[in-house]
């Protein structure tokens, strides 16, 4: 038997404080499909996806009921329970260690302290950047001041995060190109977001995302990249231009693109790669998806996360779903005498923990 009982959860978010009637929890289990919170068409229900099927047969066992129960039946029980102690039993019984948290969303979640309590586990900040850059936009009345405030307050963040994310290329691939801006270019790219900005306008302007990449990129933090629509392509030659730099590159939420980040984890020692809600998405078919990625990615360069949101029930899926999917593929392995029980093991560890320990150099977990 693979055996992985304690992991680091590299790429997050908090959970709702509120309780969650059915339209509100169907909404953001949607999100995980769509990357935002969805409601079903009139007459189907999100429940009748893999990562609906996988919340009902690992999350009602950990709340008093049996598994597969109906998703009436399961939200009434967590409704009886109250958010918090639903969310502690949850949380608790997820075998996470340690959360690595993304504050950048909007929503009223959980920041790490809550987060690390309510799981009995470490966490620690992800600062995301467009918000980051957003907020001090908010505060600097002159293009000079933006630009000495952006460049001071990526600094000032690493001295309190464990990585940098960034949605740049979700907003405009154009961000991930080989090379920063220049000086003059970034100036007058600056005046212009300022001046046609509207009061908490987001940061989509192009030079000013990749200028915002860069002063991460000497920041000495990971920076964990989400690759957007084009997949790890539009990492590609950014991968290449920050070789050397000293910033470890991960790249976030692949999937259907995963062979292609697996490949771009080979070519690069800096770059890396989140297994993702990928797995929990994927639910019954996550050991396939999972052999894929380890056909070309070099083992110690992938890294478990459940990228959940809002939900306690999703950091539950993607553990369970992770732990049965690499036991499944390693166990065949081991069983066809391809690799032996003790090389098994140890990669299981690796990805579930190891890699992210090292990445973001994090100290044991309890």
């Amino acid at each position: 038997m693979i055996d992985t009982p304690s992991l680091v959860d590299q790429h997050c978010h908090g959970v709702l404080r509120t309780e969650l009637g059915l339209g509100t929890f169907e909404a953001h289990l949607g999100a995980q499909l769509g990357g935002r919170p969805a409601l079903p068409a009139t007459g189907t229900t999100f429940f009748d996806t893999q990562t609906g099927f996988a919340v009902r047969r690992w999350c009602p066992p950990l709340l008093g009921l049996e598994p597969h129960c109906p998703p009436a039946r399961y939200l009434a029980r967590r409704r009886e329970l109250g958010v918090a102690e639903a969310g502690r039993r949850l949380l608790r019984a997820s075998g996470i260690a340690t959360y690595l948290v993304d504050t950048g969303l909007p929503d009223d979640l959980t920041g790490p302290a809550e987060i690390a309590a309510t799981g009995a586990a470490d966490a620690h900040e992800i600062v995301r950047l467009e918000p980051l850059a957003e907020q001090v936009a908010d505060t600097s009345g002159t293009v000079e001041a933006f630009l000495a405030n952006l460049s001071e307050a990526v600094h000032g963040a690493a001295a309190v995060a464990v990585a940098f994310a960034s949605a740049a290329g979700v907003r405009q691939g154009l961000a991930y190109a080989s090379e920063p801006p220049g000086p003059g270019e970034v100036r007058g790219a600056a005046g212009r977001w300022l001046a046609g900005r509207p009061a908490g306008g987001r940061l989509t302007d192009p030079v000013l995302l990749r200028h915002l990449l860069w002063i991460a990129v000497t920041a000495g933090r990971p920076l964990q990249l989400h690759t957007g629509d084009r997949g790890p392509a539009s990492v590609a030659d950014f991968a290449a231009a920050t070789t050397g730099l000293g910033t470890d590159l991960v790249l976030l939420h692949s999937y259907p693109y995963h062979r292609a980040a697996a490949r771009l984890t080979g070519m690069h020692a800096h770059v890396y790669a989140d297994l993702g809600p990928v797995l929990a998405h994927t639910g019954a078919r996550a050991a396939a998806v999972l052999a894929e990625v380890l056909e070309r990615a070099p083992f110690g360069k992938l890294l478990f996360s459940s990228g959940a949101h809002g939900l306690p029930e999703l950091h539950v899926v993607a553990a369970s779903v992770f732990r049965a999917a690499l036991g499944r593929v390693l166990g065949e392995w081991v069983m066809d005498g391809a690799w032996s029980r003790t090389d098994a093991q140890r990669v299981a560890t690796m990805i579930g923990a190891g890699n992210a320990r090292r990445v973001y150099r994090l100290a044991g977990s309890r």
